[in-house]
C-alpha cells in the first residue's frame, strides 16, 4: 500500500509563497493522475489541482488558477505545489491522493496521509 508524506506548509504572509510535497513509499505513484486536497477548519476537504501522470495535463479550482503550479516528478516519486499570491483563505491542511481521472477527484485511491498546514496571515 503506498503511503503518501506531505511537507512544506507552514506560516506566511499573505502574498507570500510556499511550495508543497508529497513523497511517496511502498509503490509508485508514476502512473497515477495526482492530486492536492485542502481542508479549511470546520470545512469539507475541497479539491485544488491534478496533474496528469507524464506531468500533464494539469487541472486546478478556480479559486487557485493562475497562483498555484501543480508538478511531478516520477522519478523521486513526488508531486509538489508551488502556491505564490497567498491569501487568508487559502490557510488549510494540505494533502496529496492518487485519483482516478480528472472528473473523479471526489475518489482516491490510497489513505490520507498526515497533511501539512499552511496558515497564511492577513
Amino acid at each position: 500500500q503506498v503511503q503518501l508524506v506531505e511537507s512544506g506548509g507552514g506560516l506566511v504572509q499573505a502574498g507570500g509563497s510556499l511550495r508543497l510535497s508529497c513523497a511517496a513509499a511502498g509503490g509508485t505513484i508514476s502512473n497515477n493522475v495526482m492530486g492536492w486536497f485542502r481542508q479549511a477548519p470546520g470545512k469539507e476537504r475541497e479539491f485544488v489541482a491534478a496533474i496528469g501522470w507524464s506531468g500533464g495535463p494539469t487541472y486546478y479550482t478556480d479559486s487557485v488558477k493562475g497562483r498555484f503550479t501543480i508538478s511531478r516528478d516520477n522519478a523521486k516519486n513526488t508531486v509538489y505545489l508551488q502556491m505564490t499570491s497567498l491569501k487568508a483563505e487559502d490557510t488549510a491542511v494540505y494533502y496529496c491522493n492518487a485519483v482516478p481521472s480528472f472528473s473523479r477527484t471526489n475518489e482516491v485511491f490510497y489513505s490520507w496521509g498526515q497533511g501539512t498546514q499552511v496558515t497564511v496571515s492577513s
